[in-house]
């Protein structure tokens, strides 16, 4: 699987976890220097704290395009060190 955004690949593994329609990427396989720390968070009762990264590529920002999950809840394990995205993110095989 690829996550392609302003035409760079992001990320690319043949081991992602698909939880909610959602490929989780393996923190290794993202290329970390497209990736900006972002202070925004969301909560999810299940999953628990997201955190959120914005994207940079070729001088374009996608505000908070990925997110992972710091210390996911025990229900949520699977996805601990991985990073998913959204927002014009394509995911494709």
């Amino acid at each position: 699987m690829k996550a392609i955004w302003n035409d760079s690949v992001i990320a690319e593994s043949n081991d992602t976890v698909v939880v909610e329609g959602n490929h989780y990427f393996p923190l290794d396989a993202v290329n970390e220097s497209f990736l900006r720390p972002s202070d925004k968070t969301s909560f999810c009762p299940w999953k628990g704290t997201a955190n959120y990264y914005t994207l940079s590529v070729g001088g374009a920002e996608n505000t908070d395009a990925a997110w992972y999950y710091a210390n996911p809840k025990s229900a949520a394990q699977q996805i601990e060190g991985r990073v998913a995205f959204w927002r014009g993110v394509k995911i494709v095989e």
